[in-house]
This record gives structure tokens, C-alpha cells and sequence, in this order.
């Protein structure tokens, strides 16, 4: 059975997830994790991320973690959901080496507007706790969706009007 995901738990996967590499790759984390890592959730469900490059070895790393740590672990991020502007792995937080592995945060906005397009009421209060600590800025945010936009036809599951209204309340111009 899998348990939450606090930040013991997410550092013991980071780094039994590098002792799995065994050349260079960047994993990017994402929504909770993020979240826990960044110090405003205790725990999170599911350890969300992207492997970059896709790493045969390390993807058959994480069901064995899965199990052994009894986390949920998924490949899931932004740009599975909305449009991500080119640049978001500049754009990207290090967190820390670890062996052949680098650790990152997934471009906070592309994140924050991810969250604001879900709406689920977690999403909306990581989103707030972001602009709390001054990890994104509203009029960033604001750009960052206006990059975005032309391409929301790219994702039919999206509603851009409500998208848009949603942004426009969070991240007030």
C-alpha cells in the first residue's frame, strides 16, 4: 500500500534513484513534491516527475522504488497539460546533484499555471503559497500565459476562457 510522501521519504527516492543512473540525466520534479521540498506541504500523494533524457533504466528504476519506498510515484508534468514555452529547463530550480543525477524543480510557472488550469482546491492553494513566498510573480505569470495562449488549441481537454479567468484572478494585473 502506498503512503504519503514526506520529505525524508522524497530525499530516500532522489537518491536511490541516482544510485539507479548510470550515466548523466535531470529529473524534474513536480506539483507536491515540489511543494514538500519547498517547505509549504508536509507530505504530498504522489511523486510526480520527468526524466530527461527518457532513461530506459531509470524508468524501470521506479515501479522497484515504488514498492520498496511504498510512494506513488508518476510521470506527470505541465506540459502534458497545458502549452509550456520554450526555455522552461532554464527556467527550471536546481535542487542537487546527486551521483550522475541532477535534481530540479520544474519551471515554477509553467507548475503554477498547470495548477491554475486544473482548479482543484490544492492546486489553487500551492499557487497562492508560491506567490507567498515569492517564487513567482503575478505579472510573470500573467506573461508566461500570454506566451501560452495561442497554442491552447494544442489541448482540446482545456477550456481557454475559463483558463484565462482563472489566471486573471490569481495573478490580478
Amino acid at each position: 500500500m502506498c503512503e504519503v510522501a514526506d520529505r525524508e521519504r522524497i530525499e530516500r527516492f532522489m537518491a536511490e534513484l541516482a544510485a539507479a543512473a548510470r550515466e548523466p540525466a535531470r529529473v524534474y520534479l513536480v506539483g507536491g513534491t515540489t511543494a514538500v521540498l519547498l517547505g509549504w506541504r508536509p507530505t504530498t500523494v504522489d511523486i510526480d516527475l520527468l526524466i530527461a533524457p527518457e532513461s530506459d533504466l531509470l524508468l524501470r528504476a521506479l515501479p522497484i522504488l515504488k514498492e520498496r519506498l511504498h510512494i506513488n510515484v508518476e510521470v506527470a508534468f505541465p506540459a502534458q497539460f497545458i502549452p509550456i514555452p520554450p526555455g522552461w529547463e532554464e527556467r527550471s530550480p536546481f535542487i542537487r546533484q546527486i551521483g550522475p543525477v541532477s535534481f530540479y524543480h520544474y519551471d515554477l510557472y509553467a507548475q503554477a499555471l498547470a495548477k491554475a488550469e486544473r482548479g482543484h482546491t490544492r492546486d489553487l492553494a500551492d499557487v497562492e503559497a508560491m506567490l507567498a513566498r515569492g517564487l513567482i510573480e503575478p505579472a510573470k505569470a500573467r506573461a508566461y500565459f500570454a506566451r501560452l495562449e495561442p497554442d491552447l488549441y494544442r489541448f482540446p481537454a482545456v477550456d481557454s476562457d475559463t483558463f484565462r479567468r482563472e489566471v486573471d484572478r490569481l495573478f490580478p494585473a
